[in-house]
């Protein structure tokens, strides 16, 4: 959500702000029906106080036994002419906020300009791209002839985009999930949180999948959504709350299933596990003091990096510009990780600095001692990362020419010390 507040005081930011992410300028239509709004609150003020000075008179005429008929329609008149009033407040208000709900944040000065994925800017490569003196194979292919992987025994079930896992891989979804929070918790200084899978309206709106992403979840039928990802509970942690800034910084990190509709995903990532129905993440979040979320974001990139080092994963880091950050980014930095069945990178985590934006639609603050009122925190998360991609990725850049596995030395102690996968 947006400050009103600094529209008024610089539209012209503000709109080549959304230009930048490619939108037409908003800043006449808000501040119209801010202005509006607020015509409508100083008539409303005047009202209530006509109405308590006429209501006070009319006592005091009681009080003398004398008439006060006239006065009394006035109030009469008065009451429903702040009824109305209160009605039009009401529907303005909703209309402001429908329109700076749909708004996506503003993209920082430091971010690339440009439309899409095209346009990111590498930063930084560790290790070179895996090479094979035989023809790589993707991750299906190999999941499958091992007899470990089944996307027909999931579809009887459940439809596309769902898959099936058994044995050494269905082991190495949890391997892995657990070597991410060991690392997490152990030495990054998360707290590991086991959230709801299942969150009201108020919670995916806070941070920022509701309204406008309404059909890339899903919803049941009693009012819950299912979560696309662990971000909306572990930041919701702080929705409504006061911290004290010296609770700051909170860093929680979960592993949890996903659920996204991937409604706009059609002919995409068809085969394979890159783009489920059902996933699961192990997700960082971080509420910091305003002054610290841009030191944050590379010290969260930084955490989930250290996953795929250890992990001996080869993959590169990359800003994305202005028209590819996700809607409540401010800024975002993606890990892609090469994969050699595929012959390129793949996103397998997205790290974003949101600054206020999400903590003005949840309500989430902070109060300093010796200073007065609150301050918005600011928010940041990432993934820490995706386990299916991470599965993806281990499969294709330990691969053999037998279709055998290797399994890499930070996984062993979390798979019984299993070296290899042959077949099951």
């Amino acid at each position: 959500m947006h400050d009103l507040k600094l529209i008024r005081e610089a539209p012209d930011v503000f709109d080549i702000g959304l230009f930048r992410r490619g939108m037409a300028p908003q800043s006449p239509k808000l501040l119209e029906l801010d202005a509006a709004r607020r015509k409508v609150q100083t008539e409303l003020q005047e009202m209530l106080q006509q109405r308590n000075e006429a209501s006070r008179e009319v006592g005091e005429k009681k009080r003398a036994g004398k008439k006060a008929d006239g006065l009394i329609k006035k109030v009469q008149a008065l009451k429903d002419r702040i009824g109305k009033a209160e009605a039009r407040e009401r529907q303005l208000g909703e209309e402001l906020d429908n329109l700076l709900a749909g708004l996506p944040n503003l993209p920082g000065p430091e971010v690339p300009e440009g439309a899409d994925e095209y346009d990111n800017v590498e930063v930084r490569r560790h290790a070179e791209p895996t090479r094979f003196a035989f023809e790589a194979r993707e991750h299906f292919e190999l999941g499958e002839d091992l007899g470990l992987m089944s996307f027909d025994l999931a579809a009887k079930m459940s439809g596309a985009r769902f898959v099936v896992l058994r044995g050494a891989l269905a082991r190495m979804e949890r391997a892995l999930a657990s070597f991410m929070l060991d690392l997490h918790t152990g030495e990054n200084g998360y707290t590991e949180i086991l959230p709801p899978a299942l969150v009201r309206d108020n919670a995916v709106y806070g941070t920022g999948q509701l309204p406008k992403f309404a059909e890339d979840l899903f919803h049941t039928d009693d009012g819950y959504w299912l979560i696309p990802t662990a971000e909306v509970p572990l930041t919701n942690l702080v929705s409504d709350e006061i911290l004290d800034a010296e609770d700051l910084p909170v860093r929680v990190t979960a592993w949890t299933p996903c659920f996204r509709s991937e409604a706009g995903a059609a002919g995409k990532d068809t085969r394979g596990m890159i783009r489920q129905h059902q996933f699961s993440k192990v997700e960082l979040v971080s509420v910091v003091h305003p002054d610290e979320s841009d030191t944050e974001l590379e010290r969260m990139t930084g955490c989930a990096e250290e996953v795929l080092k250890r992990l001996g994963l080869p993959y590169r880091v990359v800003t994305l510009c202005a028209g590819d950050m996700g809607f409540g980014a401010r800024m975002t930095y993606d890990i892609e990780v090469w994969l050699p069945g595929q012959g390129r990178y793949r996103e397998i985590s997205s790290c974003s600095n949101c600054w206020d934006f999400q903590a003005r639609r949840m309500g989430g603050r902070f109060r300093t001692p010796g200073e007065k009122g609150t301050r918005f925190v600011h928010t940041l998360n990432g993934s820490g990362v995706a386990v299916g991609r991470a599965m993806i990725a281990v499969l294709e850049n330990y691969q053999n020419e037998d279709g055998s596995i290797t399994v890499p030395p930070a996984l062993r102690p979390y798979m019984g010390g299993l070296e290899r996968i042959a077949g099951g």
